[in-house]
């Protein structure tokens, strides 16, 4: 049999980028179910990723997992909202991931490609919350950011499936 972890984690990390790249291009109320989707499965996709790095020694990568866990859940928490509502929610939700990218992504646990694509995004994400923060009013699809940071996003959940499947590092101790 399979380790669960590993199937629901890359259940999760499907789901969240399938669905979260298919509610940019809905309208509401489609795109809060697709977005309350692609929220729920990453939460539970990160936080186990977070047990699963806390165990084989690897603290900080954990410490990501869970930060992005609780990032999504920010952005989660205005799914359903008036998306103009939404944007404060949005804006801090976007900075705990960058926060998080950068924290799973500049230790050397994942292969560098996934590295780098992941410090990207977070660097998109970062940048996009900093002009919200300084009172621009950008949605979720905005573009060109957020909208052209999703796909540096979702190739960083590929990277992470695939160094969860393929690499005995998230199998062992830290290195």
């Amino acid at each position: 049999m399979r380790n669960p972890l590993k199937v629901i984690a890359t259940v999760g990390l499907v789901l969240g980028g399938v669905f979260g790249i298919a509610g940019t291009m809905v309208s509401p109320p489609l795109q809060a179910i697709l977005w309350a989707t692609d929220g729920a499965g990453l939460v539970m996709a990160t936080v186990l990723l977070t047990i699963k790095c806390f165990r084989t020694g690897n603290d900080v990568v954990a410490g990501g997992f869970l930060v992005f866990a609780i990032g999504e859940g920010v952005l989660l928490s205005s799914a359903a909202a008036d998306p103009e509502s939404g944007i404060p929610s949005f804006a801090a939700g976007i900075t705990l991931w960058g926060t998080a990218l950068l924290l799973v992504s500049v230790p050397r646990l994942f292969a560098l490609p996934v590295r780098i694509i992941g410090i990207v995004s977070a660097i998109l994400f970062i940048f996009t919350a900093a002009r919200i923060f300084m009172g621009e009013q950008l949605l979720p699809t905005s573009t060109p950011l957020p909208a052209d940071a999703y796909p540096f996003l979702v190739a960083t959940f590929i990277g992470w499936i695939w160094m969860l499947w393929r690499s005995d590092k998230l199998d062992g101790a830290q290195t």
